[in-house]
């Protein structure tokens, strides 16, 4: 995927359906609430939305929770934007059914809500979702590792660290993504961990930080010390995980995926740390949304979706230096370029 064929993405986003005529946007606000403002993904966001803001004359004020699942701090961020005139919120969600009944309080007060990267639950309580395919993200790695270990993956030794115990959509996108793609048979496609297949060691959550990843690779090692394919919810847990086996002696015969294709993840599969990871684009997500506000407010004409998609999709790219046949990829020189376009 080429940075031209994600910048046309933005005509594709912005077309509307009929709507009343609204008040010009001179003085717009627009909230951006994203899960922390530590995480690189969410920092690249919160560029991104400051950058557009910034070129539309909006104002953009930014709110995230303390930590990955700090759900209370998001619904008060919410609460703060209805207060302050706001006419629109870009949202990545911690709890994405919990978080509902404070998206509709925001709705009926004429906000436009948006979720960014992560489906709320159900999809449509929110006007628009720009996001990743995060199934397809986890799907590429799915099939990248199964292809790369050949015979071998009939008898892999898997461990998935996962986001949180709330399983938001995201999380249970990429992991169910992931297993599919690695030939694993689901369950209910809703739910991590109730799958049956005896190559499953198990998972553990890692809030998408590193000292998370580091915890649940050790917690999953103790209950198996042969784990040989690692499925990561984003780069910062692999980080975690890669450090996590480097201390016994085994970062080398482990195969690491992951989603997020930020510029330091990027990096760490040139280093050999990642085998491959599915590249996002969150500046893209955030910039299009505060585009997409800016619309709402001076027409009032929401955005519409991918065509056969419940979503508006900004696009994956697997990245990696060793190509598997019959899976999609770029390279990572390619992927340093596109990194968090």
């Amino acid at each position: 995927m080429k940075l031209s064929a994600l910048a046309g993405a933005s005509a594709l986003a912005l077309s509307v359906m009929a709507g009343s005529a609204f008040a010009g946007s001179h003085g717009t606000t627009v909230c951006l609430i994203t899960k922390t403002d530590t995480n690189p993904f969410f920092v690249k966001m919160k560029e991104g939305a400051t950058a557009k803001a910034e070129e539309l004359g909006m104002t953009l004020k930014a709110f995230a929770g303390k930590i990955d699942g700090d759900h209370e701090t998001q619904v008060q961020a919410i609460e703060t934007c209805i207060l302050d005139g706001a006419k629109g919120i870009l949202l990545t969600a911690s709890d994405t059914s919990s978080i509902v009944p404070a998206v509709q309080q925001a709705r009926e007060a004429g906000l436009l809500v948006i979720a960014l990267d992560t489906p709320l639950s159900p999809i449509d309580a929110a006007d628009a979702t720009f996001a990743t395919d995060n199934f397809l993200a986890g799907l590429l790695i799915g099939q990248w590792a199964k292809a790369t270990m050949g015979d071998a993956a009939d008898d892999a030794v898997i461990a998935t660290l996962d986001l949180n115990v709330s399983q938001p959509t995201v999380d249970v996108l990429r992991n169910q993504g992931f297993l599919q793609g690695f030939g694993v048979d689901l369950a209910d496609p809703n739910v991590i961990g109730d799958e049956d297949d005896p190559r499953l060691v198990g998972s553990d959550v890692t809030d998408g930080n590193e000292e998370g990843g580091r915890r649940a690779m050790e917690n999953l090692l103790a209950k198996n010390p042969n784990i040989n394919v690692v499925h990561t919810i984003n780069e910062p847990a692999a980080a975690g995980a890669y450090e996590a086996l480097k201390s016994i002696g085994r970062e080398n015969d482990v195969l690491i995926v992951s989603v997020d294709g930020g510029c330091p993840g990027v990096q760490n599969v040139a280093d050999g740390v990642i085998g491959a990871t599915s590249q996002q684009y969150p500046l893209l997500m955030a910039s299009l949304g505060v585009e997409a506000v800016k619309n709402w407010a001076d027409t009032g004409a929401k955005p519409e979706n991918t065509p056969g998609k419940d979503f508006f999709d900004t696009g994956v790219a697997l990245v990696t230096d060793k190509a598997a046949d019959g899976v999609e990829s770029i390279s990572v020189a390619e992927g340093m370029d596109l990194c968090w376009g």
